[in-house]
Order: C-alpha cells, then structure tokens, then sequence
C-alpha cells in the first residue's frame, strides 16, 4: 500500500475500483490507497448493462472489463413475449478483481477495517491514521433517512448443464412464473454453450430474502425449462433499492466528512437498480478534475458528486412516480402486468428508459399507456403522484 497516498479510496466494489482505474488512466503516476475490508476486491457479483445506457466512448473505456456481449435479449410474460435487438453486456467480479490487481497492487489494501474517515485521512485497523488530501466513501449501500425505497432481491446460480441450453442471448425477465412476493421474475444469462446464470429475482415490499425457497425455486425454474444440472459453480445473492420518494436535500452523502460514491450515494438507476452507468459517468467526471499539476480533494470528489446527484434526481422524478404506481397502486401478483405493458412500446423508448434518458413526450406515452384497458385504477396512478405526499406518509 501507499504509505504517502494522493487519494485514499475505501471500499473496493464496482464503484470504487471503476475509479480507480479511471484516475490512474488520467493521471499514471498518482499515488492511490485502496481499503478494503473484505478479502478480495470485488466481492461476488455480476453487473450487467444495456449496451445504450453508456456513450460509445464510454462503451470504449469499459470494454476490456466486460465478459460477456450479446446482440439483444428477450422479454416474457404471460400471453406475449418480445425480442429486443439492444444489446446487453455483463461484467464479473472475477475480471474486475483480475484488472485491478494487474494495475493497482501495490495500491490495494485487503483485509483493512476502517475505524473512520474525515476529509484528509482515514483511520485504519492495523495501520493507523493514513492522510491524504482526497478520501472518497466507496463502502457500499447503507440506510439512508432521505429516502423511501422498496426492493429487488434475487439469488443467482451459475450452473453448468449436461447439455447444450441453446440459448443465443438473455432472457432478462421471465414472468411466466408464480408471482410470489411481488414481481417475480426469473432472469437467465447464457455464458457459454452448456453455462447458465439462473436468477429468481422479486420487486418486493420487504427486503427478507430466504436463499433456500429461491435455490428450490431455480431447480423447478430449470427442470421446467429441460435444462439437467450437473453442478453449480457458484451462487450470489442480493438485495437492491428501489427508490420511491425521497428528499435529496437530507439525503447524506459525505457532506460532513469524506465524499461518496455508488450505492453510498444512492447514484442508481431508480427503477432497475442497475449501478454501473452512474458509476462509469462519475468516474469520468472525477477522473476531469485530475488535471496535470493540480492535487485532488475531498472537496473537488464532494462538489463533482454533489452536482451530479442533483442533477439526475431532478430529471428522475418520474422513475420515482412510476415506482410508486408499481408498489403502491398494483396489488402484488399484478404488478408484472405493468411491465408487460411497458414492452409494448417501441424499442427506443425502451432503450432511453433504462438509459434514465427518457424524453418528455416519451413520459406522456408511459403515462397514457398504462391509462388504456388499465394494469391498476386510474384513481390509483393519480394518487401516486406527489413524491412529497408519499415521502412525508411512510
């Protein structure tokens, strides 16, 4: 580790180590300090993204860390299904752990408990105090106060079969199962010709998550499939926020101390609770402050989150509203209805709602779509429209 860093970052998931490579590319001879609690970077997890959620240069950057590329990916429901020729990306702990340590070793610190932070230093188990002008909050989601959210937890296996799947590309929701929970949806990714990921993931109220129903429920999901399971080589699970209202100004986001970043700062996509695109873009806008000859800060971190933050929960405003109408105006086992209204739509308008980049008129289509032989009541998806209503009744 550095003994002498210019940036300390804590944490070393997606967000954190995304910038960290971005800085180092701005700048190779900054001095980095990498904190991770854990013993491995990374953790255990598949990130995915839409190839449209990021910029061709962006797309650029992020590739050599992407495991797997499809050319689109499907949707089913009961009574219809749709092919999307969007393409799709995902991308493992294994090969962002791999990178990092090829680029940054002598950088990352594993093991290392955080006994706190301030804005020039942090306080390590083992290590004392470390300073440096710049330390950055990557730890993770954690509760916050200044919002409202509900949930999408899954549990995942990476199977391999006996035989060929024959699957070109990703079922990313399949509601033709029970709906159990919430929206329960099984998603499956193809990563090699006799490999699956197999995930039972639900838009639930709650956050419990019981690994043993959702493992039984995979097993049933493939024998319904006629898919015979050799082996599972690994399993991963979580429980992702779901923002529904919130107020952004008492949302805590390092003010007081180090700046944060990804989940830490709750920079998700609302509706998906996919992290990667925010998590590619503010890399980006952190790694331009980095000019040469100029020392980074807390305060520069701190400034450029801030602003990014408000920016995209002013123009998120209706991913809020449409999850409220999702959790608070559709009875649970019918909230798949509304998804499968959603595609209906064109592909483009599909493919800027999950880039968070939908158009007014776009909104005007969502809204009057949902209106027409109606998933909820009218009377329902009107009540959902006041994000302080619904903030100040939780």
């Amino acid at each position: 580790m550095t003994s002498t860093p210019d940036v300390i970052i804590v944490g070393g998931g997606l967000a954190g180590c995304l910038l960290a490579m971005r800085l180092t590319e701005a700048r190779p001879d900054i001095k980095l300090c990498i904190a991770e609690g854990g013993p491995a970077l990374g953790g255990n997890h598949t990130w995915s993204f839409f190839e449209t959620d990021l910029t061709p240069a962006q797309r650029t950057w992020i590739d050599p860390l992407v495991d797997h590329r499809w050319p689109g990916y499907e949707v089913r429901f009961p009574g219809q299904a749709h092919h999307l020729s969007t393409g799709y990306r995902s991308m493992t702990s294994a090969t962002l752990r791999a990178a990092m340590m090829e680029r940054l070793r002598p950088a990352v610190a594993l093991g290392t408990r955080v006994l706190s932070l301030g804005h020039d230093h942090a306080v390590l188990d083992g290590r004392g105090i470390v300073r440096a002008p710049c330390v950055i909050d990557a730890r993770g989601g954690r509760e916050t106060p200044g919002l409202m959210v509900a949930f999408q937890k899954f549990l995942g296996q990476e199977v391999r079969l006996v035989s060929p799947h024959g699957m070109r590309v990703p079922i990313v929701m399949d509601a033709t199962v029970a709906q159990t929970d919430g929206y329960r949806f099984v998603y499956t990714l193809p990563l090699d010709p006799t490999r699956l990921l197999i995930e039972d993931t639900y838009y639930s109220d709650g956050g419990d998550l019981s690994a043993e129903s959702l493992r039984a429920r995979i097993a049933d999901y493939a024998r319904r499939m006629g898919w015979a399971i050799a082996e599972v080589v690994r399993e991963e699970q979580g429980v992702l926020p779901i923002i529904l209202a919130g107020d952004h100004d008492s949302l805590v986001t390092g003010t007081e101390t180090s700046p944060r970043v990804g989940l830490a700062a709750a920079l998700v996509h609302p509706t998906t609770g996919y992290s990667l695109p925010d998590a590619v873009r503010v890399a980006e806008l952190v790694a331009a402050r980095l000019t040469p000859g100029r020392t980074l800060t807390s305060v520069d971190v701190r400034d450029v989150v801030h602003d990014y933050s408000r920016s995209i929960w002013a123009k998120r405003g209706y991913y809020r509203f449409l999850n409220r109408m999702l959790f608070q105006a559709a009875k649970p086992t019918e909230r798949h209805r509304i998804l499968a209204r959603f595609y209906r739509l064109d592909q483009g308008l599909i493919e800027r709602f999950y880039a968070a980049g939908i158009l007014p008129s776009d909104k005007l289509r969502i809204f009057l779509h949902m209106l027409m032989k109606p998933p909820i009541p009218v009377s329902s998806a009107l009540a959902c429209l006041s994000e302080a209503s619904a903030f100040r009744a939780r």
